[in-house]
């Protein structure tokens, strides 16, 4: 007698993937996956990491007189890669579109191409952000140090092609990117956020950093810092709105400290420094100092204008 009745269980999976199936109204689809995979997209990033910094991030046999064609070997395996991956994803979608549109071959090569020419202003990006993540922490001993040991850097690397993949229509490919960077580093990017040249991460563990969020230039969060939605408007029936802009906008030289939440289309202006712990619902005037300490003082008072004042409207 068998220790495992198998064939039992598989029959019961295959009925319950049936019933998801037809619930979801997929028809079978012969010949193999018909999403893209997890495991294949994350060996793409890490050839692509390789290929950005060589050196660094590379093979670790990598001998500087052979970086030139290393990279060329790294991008095309990791570019012909990403094509199929794409054209999985735009396979998947063209089945659920109802309007003709281009070809999924046309398009994936298409998306694909202009993201192997955006890989240079993505390096400079980065390079920025390591530049930061230096300056930033007085703990760093170098810019090599921060490239192989910071979470915050991984996950700027992640969110830097993450962030393209889905500006090029690619946003299944671009949430499974973001998503290996949060399993690693506990900090969770969606790749739509528009972030400036010049952005670090101390820490970095908790971060969520919403879809339509936009910070500027030489910004610096620290851990469990949320740049969130502050309500989820629904259709008539019922359902979340999509796209709206419902997240902060952060612009430059901002610092926002452990554990501060912002919740909606909140301006925190130039210059602005939240502290710790901070719950902030409006705007925020440039170069403001915001701390617990003041929003309880203001909080206290009973003139007409310390709701707006505790709420972060500070000036």
């Amino acid at each position: 007698m068998a220790v495992f009745d198998i064939d039992s269980i598989a029959g019961s999976l295959h009925a319950v993937r049936q019933h998801w199936r037809d619930a979801q109204k997929r028809a079978l689809e012969p010949g193999g996956r018909d999403l893209p995979s997890r495991d294949a997209l994350s060996t793409v990033v890490d050839t692509l990491k390789g290929a950005l910094f060589p050196m660094r991030l590379g093979p670790p046999d990598l001998r500087q007189e052979s970086e030139n064609l290393y990279v060329a070997h790294a991008l095309d395996a990791a570019l012909h890669g990403l094509l199929a991956q794409a054209r999985l994803e735009l396979q998947y979608a063209a089945r659920r579109e109802t309007a003709e549109s281009e070809p999924v071959e046309a398009r994936a090569i298409a998306a694909v191409r202009a993201f192997a020419q955006r890989l240079p202003g993505i390096r400079s990006l980065l390079d920025s952000d390591v530049i930061a993540a230096y300056h930033g922490d007085p703990a760093a001993g170098s810019v090599d140090e921060v490239l192989l040991c910071y979470p915050g850097v991984l996950a700027m690397i992640h969110h830097r092609l993450a962030h393209e993949l889905y500006g090029l229509g690619l946003p299944l490919l671009a949430r499974i990117v973001a998503g290996l960077a949060h399993a690693q580093t506990g900090i969770d990017i969606h790749p739509g956020a528009q972030i400036g040249a010049g952005f670090f991460i101390d820490h970095g563990t908790g971060v969520v950093i919403g879809e339509t969020s936009i910070i500027g230039e030489r910004v610096r969060l620290y851990q469990a810092v949320t740049l969130g939605a502050k309500r989820f408007p629904v259709d008539e029936n019922g359902h979340l709105e999509k796209g709206m802009a419902r997240h902060p906008i952060v612009e430059d030289d901002v610092v926002i400290y452990a554990g501060a939440t912002i919740l909606g289309r909140v301006t925190i202006g130039r210059g602005a420094t939240i502290g710790g712990n901070v719950w902030i619902t409006q705007d925020v005037a440039p170069g403001s100092l915001v701390t617990q300490a003041m929003l309880r003082s203001e909080s206290a008072r009973p003139s007409p204008g310390a709701t707006q004042i505790a709420a972060g409207a500070l000036g």
